[in-house]
């Protein structure tokens, strides 16, 4: 476990791990997955495929909710949202968006996303609403 957590969440939340990839940084807290991509990437399930796979075999059959906290600018294929659809313990999507261009298109991504999906301004009110579908 990582004792200095970034975010600053409910207690409950323990940093479970870190792990850095080619896309961002992603942490485990629990059930919460916080994803904070790279400045400029573009995300797709090319490059972020291998990351799911590895997040999931560390999650296990537990339910889970993806959080993109985006304080860097980057893109996202929205069409690839197809493939965390199939992804049965992931219960929720959230983003953090700290702009209103970042707003504008996390609602437009929400279109192609098929699980519960919220757009918040801060990381703990993300996880306050994040917390309903992990129980």
């Amino acid at each position: 476990m990582e004792k200095n957590a970034p975010h600053n969440l409910p207690s409950e939340f323990k940093l479970e791990k870190v792990w850095h990839t080619e896309i961002g940084t992603v942490y485990f807290y629990g059930t919460l997955v916080v994803v904070e991509a790279k400045e400029g990437i573009i995300i797709s399930h090319k490059n972020g495929l291998s990351s799911l796979l590895k997040g999931l075999a560390f999650l296990g059959t537990k339910p889970w909710v993806y959080i993109s906290n985006r304080v860097q600018s980057y893109s996202v294929k929205p069409t690839d949202y197809k493939y965390l659809n199939r992804v049965p313990t992931l219960k929720a999507m959230v983003v953090v968006a700290y702009s209103e261009i970042a707003r504008s298109n996390a609602e437009l991504e929400s279109k192609f996303c098929k699980k519960p999906f919220a757009v918040f301004e801060t990381l703990y009110e993300a996880v306050l609403w994040s917390k309903t579908f992990t129980k």
